[in-house]
């Protein structure tokens, strides 16, 4: 869950923040924690139950076609996503004049380094030690002294949309739901899980391990929210953080210790979901094609697993230094892929949690497949919504009465 909190979730709430202030976004950021727990016990459950990884199961119980489709579909979305982690790298470490080349060539060795361990406990215990920092943002957050009425009121009125239904808020909104739920964490979880070697005993200290993951995960999101808003009262324009640099914008207003801390954090959420998300592309792949797929093997036994993990990353840190790259709207844009991509994940899930055969009792109650019905339904109409805004944004102007 603190994985979640990745690179381009933290931009995406950076942007939100100094674009449209906190009054509507802390309860909907809220909202997407929730529902990512809810898609999460679910993979857990899943995995303890059938010790099989996702892409696996979804090759087993709904044939070849379904599962290369689900594979490729994932690797797609997983390239996209890891440019933008490797961007938020970049645009993190360029505040301490990190040249984007040796901002590049750093994280593929940090990155390369953590893979080889050939452990599954040493690189978990790596990448958690590493995560711990996306609590960062929180002494951030209390350094950009937000007005806590202002954040209490947030909670206990959900606020309308800041101007209304728009192409741009619609843009937001998506960006922050696939900042929390996206199809990645499905895969990665899942394996991660089978990996880990849990059984259903071990199913109850998932669940606890989740919940703790999403109430961290999430505090760490909102003071990215708080930390940004200032940047909204101050009416700052896009040019500011064109490339990302939301640090640089910030410095004026919490100081350049603040700043630098910001930075950091942005730089460990691009380096853990680097890791993690890579690593679901090589689980995906190894699952589907029916080779060798841990990260308790060694190179020379798991040649394609780590193949798939070094290659993917060699050719986004390549992309990513490509000049004029309009960063933030990539962040944006990929994170908005992902949620139209999210469906039909859910929809695979939602399936195999509730096939009688391989979970016997753990199959999902009623109460968990109402919430998972909902979640489907809610993305559904998101990415309907973001359809009709670019194909007629006419049709939202009338609406909000432009």
């Amino acid at each position: 869950m603190l994985g979640e909190n990745d690179g381009p979730s933290m931009l995406s709430y950076a942007a939100t923040g100094a674009k449209f202030g906190i009054g509507f976004f802390i309860p909907f950021i809220l909202l997407t924690f929730l529902m990512a727990i809810v898609v999460q016990e679910m993979t857990v459950r899943l995995g303890a139950a059938t010790h099989r990884g996702h892409a696996e199961l979804i090759f087993e119980r709904f044939g070849p076609f379904w599962g290369w489709f689900s594979m490729i579909d994932l690797g797609i979305g997983n390239f996209l996503t890891l440019i933008t982690e490797f961007i938020a790298i970049r645009a993190g470490l360029s505040f301490f004049g990190v040249p984007p080349w040796l901002a590049m060539l750093g994280t593929l060795v940090l990155l390369y380094t953590a893979l080889m361990s050939h452990r599954y406990w040493t690189w978990e215990r790596l990448t958690m030690a590493i995560a711990a920092f996306n609590l960062i943002f929180i002494p951030v957050a209390l350094m950009a002294h937000p007005h806590w009425d202002a954040v209490g009121k947030a909670l206990l009125v959900w606020k309308p949309l800041p101007g209304g239904l728009t192409k741009d808020t619609l843009l937001i909104v998506l960006a922050d739901i696939g900042a929390t739920v996206t199809p990645w964490m499905i895969f990665f979880q899942q394996s991660a899980t089978v990996d880990k070697g849990l059984t259903r005993p071990d199913i109850p200290f998932g669940r606890i391990d989740t919940i703790i993951g999403g109430v961290l995960a999430a505090a760490a999101a909102i003071a990215v929210l708080l930390a940004t808003a200032p940047l909204f009262a101050l009416h700052m324009t896009a040019a500011n953080y064109q490339a990302a640099e939301f640090a640089q914008a910030l410095e004026p207003v919490i100081g350049h210790a603040g700043a630098a801390l910001f930075a950091l954090g942005i730089v460990e959420a691009g380096i853990v979901a680097a890791v993690t998300i890579s690593t679901s592309s090589a689980y995906a792949f190894g699952e589907v094609a029916g080779l060798p797929h841990s990260l308790n093997i060694p190179f020379k036994e798991g040649k394609s697993f780590y193949g798939v993990l070094f290659a993917c990353a060699a050719v986004v840190a390549g992309i990513v230094l490509i000049p004029s790259l309009p960063l933030v709207y990539v962040v944006l844009v990929v994170n908005v892929i992902a949620v139209l991509a999210m469906p039909p994940a859910l929809v695979f899930l939602f399936m195999l949690v509730n096939d009688r055969e391989i979970m016997g009792d753990l199959v999902s109650p009623l109460w968990a497949n109402i919430l998972a019905g909902i979640i489907v339904l809610l993305l559904t109409a998101a990415g309907i919504l973001f359809g009709i805004s670019v194909i007629a944004p006419n049709i939202f102007a009338a609406l909000s009465g432009r």
